[in-house]
């Protein structure tokens, strides 16, 4: 969902600042520094290959203004495209206690993907890649980031087109994907 509202708002070339956010991250990262400065197209990148949850932060305030207001925007886009078992309490996805109202189910992930690569083909672009990398540019220098994709599918499945992994410590490890082979 964060990648589809990266997407959704038409700034992908815009510049990104690192925030406080990002410093309260945990789980995998891009390794954001703080005040750092990124295109979003490269936030969402590191989001889509390397599940960075900081580029995540990174996204939801910027796009949504502050992460709050991100989520909110999150769960209204959840609603438009009829996704009746999902609630998101965060932009990273890491929190999977049911309890605590952030969950979703596998029929409204196959919503929020088709509506992903078909309304922005492009994710393709960003889903597909097994290995690249990213420049970070601090105070320090610039840097040269590795990213690896987390789906090994876009290594060793034909006609792969995408999509996304995840996990977390309930639902372990998770996979929406897209392929296109014949039309």
């Amino acid at each position: 969902m964060t990648a589809l509202l990266a997407l959704e708002s038409n700034k992908m070339d815009n510049l990104v600042e690192a925030k406080e956010e990002i410093l309260k991250m945990y789980g995998t990262s891009i390794y954001l520094s703080l005040h750092e400065k990124m295109k979003l197209r490269d936030l969402v990148y590191g989001l889509m290959l390397r599940s960075g949850n900081d580029a995540a932060l990174a996204i939801a305030s910027y796009v949504g203004g502050n992460v709050d207001e991100f989520v909110k925007k999150m769960n209204e886009k959840a609603v438009a495209l009829g996704m009746k078992h999902t609630q998101f309490k965060n932009c990273t996805g890491l929190d999977d206690n049911i309890e605590s109202g952030h969950f979703s189910s596998a029929y409204d992930v196959a919503l929020m993907s088709r509506e992903l690569i078909t309304k922005h083909p492009e994710i393709s672009n960003y889903s597909t890649v097994w290995m690249d990398t990213i420049i970070h540019k601090t105070k320090k220098g610039e840097t040269e980031f590795g990213l690896t994709n987390t789906n090994k599918l876009v290594r060793f499945y034909d006609g792969i087109t995408g999509l996304k992994t995840g996990s977390t410590s309930k639902a372990k490890y998770c996979l929406s994907a897209s392929a296109r082979r014949d039309d």
